[in-house]
């Protein structure tokens, strides 16, 4: 791994700051740590979708045909997509 010599800054306000301070704190990261991570991670997040792949005639068919077949259901994914979650709301509105 190399050394760290470039420098980032950024002005933010106050309820910014303490935003990151209180949960870089709850990772147990030091605000620079968790402020590194997470605007990596969403930075590869950004990049993923545009990131260009190369395939070899042969397996640009075996993807061609996998895109141009009809669409699976997959056991259980309906329920789970349309289904409640642990996000959502009780039935009587009231969080525990």
């Amino acid at each position: 791994m190399s050394a760290k010599a470039e420098r980032l800054h950024l002005r933010i306000d106050e309820q910014q700051k303490a935003l990151l301070e209180a949960a870089s704190e709850a990772a147990g990261d030091s605000v620079s740590t968790f402020v590194l991570k997470a605007a990596t991670e969403a930075a590869a997040d950004v990049l993923a979708d545009r990131r260009a792949f190369l395939l070899d005639e042969e397996a640009w068919q075996v993807f061609d045909e996998a895109l141009q077949g009809p669409a699976q259901d997959v056991a259980g994914l309906r329920e789970l997509l349309t289904g409640p979650t642990v996000l959502d709301p009780p039935n009587d509105g009231v969080f525990r």
